[in-house]
């Protein structure tokens, strides 16, 4: 097996190691497009480990996130980022040990833009861990949920763009973004409560929360209306279905949907 073909394999396990919910529609995309995502994904998951690392410092996740960002903004130096990581290696996952593997996987051609939205990505992950995820307003909900989502939505549109042409909405691709990760909020509220942490800004309830993620999502619907590629429209629809019916459960009392259900889903939007 030659070294691309191993490293590709190896980063899908790894995958499905880190994120179930997106091996399954990534794998369901065209063999490019699927390498592409898969990378631009591991790229992105790489820095969120760090962000959300419950055994390092803030200020250490600060100044690792900015260093990172400020790798990613030239020619990437593998060498360089595990020595900024060497310190953190016996804690930190093998997605974000190998950022530079997801970089080198990633195709020629779309490389530079996923190295973009993933440096703007730490950058903007800095700032709020500097903040210590302390959200006041919908304005500062909105800023925070762009930097670790809508960003994703962002650098989707760009490989879209880059592998047939296919036009999507900017903003469309932001609000999708967000739509996924209020979703989250409300699914790790007390999680994230155990911890001092709260995403909910003043004055809000859940309920503000549950129509500030209902109203993102509708908008991610819009955002698929530009799309006529096959893979990419089920690639979308599957992560969209999916937090429309987490959030039914929410609203119902539940932590979360069973695998069967998820199983049902991809069944009724695949078959």
């Amino acid at each position: 097996m030659n070294e691309s073909k191993k490293l590709y394999k190896e980063a899908m396990l790894v995958l499905k190691d880190t994120s179930r919910t997106f091996y399954i529609p990534i794998n369901l995309l065209e063999p490019t497009l699927k390498k592409t995502v898969a990378s631009a994904y591991l790229c992105m998951r790489a820095i969120d480990e760090i962000e959300d690392h419950e055994m390092i410092e803030n200020e250490t996740k600060q100044s690792l996130l900015q260093d990172i960002s400020a790798l990613l903004k030239s020619k990437f130096d593998d060498v360089k980022y595990r020595e900024l990581l060497q310190q953190y290696e016996s804690i930190l996952p093998e997605v974000t040990l190998r950022l530079g593997d997801w970089i080198t996987l990633c195709p020629e051609g779309i490389v530079e833009k996923v190295k973009e939205s993933t440096g703007i990505m730490a950058d903007g992950m800095a700032e709020w861990v500097k903040k210590d995820w302390c959200i006041r307003s919908k304005e500062e909900l909105d800023d925070y949920t762009y930097y670790v989502a809508g960003l994703v939505g962002v650098m989707l549109s760009d490989i879209w763009k880059w592998y047939d042409n296919t036009e999507t909405d900017r903003d469309l691709a932001i609000a999708f973004g967000r739509g996924l990760q209020s979703v989250n909020i409300l699914r790790n509220q007390q999680e994230d409560h155990e911890r001092g942490v709260s995403f909910m800004p003043d004055n809000w309830n859940r309920d503000d929360m549950f129509d500030y993620a209902t109203a993102n999502l509708s908008l991610a619907d819009e955002y698929m209306k530009d799309i006529n590629n096959r893979s990419i429209k089920l690639f979308c629809k599957i992560p969209l279905a999916l937090a429309n019916k987490t959030l039914k459960a929410l609203k119902n009392g539940r932590e979360k949907i069973s695998r069967n259900e998820v199983e049902e889903i991809v069944e009724q939007i695949t078959k």
